[in-house]
């Protein structure tokens, strides 16, 4: 089953998110990313970013169903959609005088940051699409991973298409 990245402009509320939710969890589909934020330009607004696997028909209807929510004011379902899409991720890596430059080497070569240091463990940030992130945690699974935190996907049309968009109220 395809893999559906959806965002969802909601009224900043209480009990919304939960709303969102129901209408996967309520058709047995498992939401594999979730991402929530207030929009910085306008704080009675938030967007939610998920990512769904699911039949493209009964995605469709959760989509209609997400749209009659009376919280909600736009959902975007980037299926078919050119996307500029990110995750990030934090790994603590273990360290020692032995490693210590392959873990340089390997922050150099994906433009990761190291954030913290240790004595003994080297945290690292990094920023990209999927598989930059699964290929990043594969190189450093063998130098240890001691802790690791990994945000939902974020996803913006790209500016050079338009997408095909659901409105509902006003525009953001």
């Amino acid at each position: 089953m395809p893999n559906h990245t959806i965002s969802v402009l909601v009224e900043n509320e209480f009990g919304v998110l939960a709303r969102v939710a129901g209408l996967f969890s309520g058709r047995g589909f498992n939401i594999e990313s979730l991402t929530v934020a207030p929009d910085p330009l306008d704080p009675t607004v938030s967007r939610i970013v998920l990512v769904a696997a699911g039949d493209d028909q009964v995605l469709e209807q959760i989509n209609k169903q997400l749209n009659k929510l009376i919280s909600v004011i736009k959902v975007i379902d980037f299926q078919g959609v050119d996307t500029i899409e990110r995750e990030m991720v934090i790994v603590k890596v273990a360290v020692d005088e032995r490693t210590r430059s392959e873990l340089d080497s390997i922050v150099n070569a994906f433009r990761a940051h190291v954030i913290d240091i240790g004595p003994h463990s080297a945290a690292v940030e990094l920023t990209g699409d999927s598989d930059k992130i699964k290929a990043f945690i594969s190189l450093v699974r063998r130098l240890g991973i001691k802790e690791i935190v990994r945000s939902g996907n974020l996803a913006m049309a790209r500016a050079v298409q338009h997408s095909t968009e659901n409105h509902r109220g006003r525009n953001p």
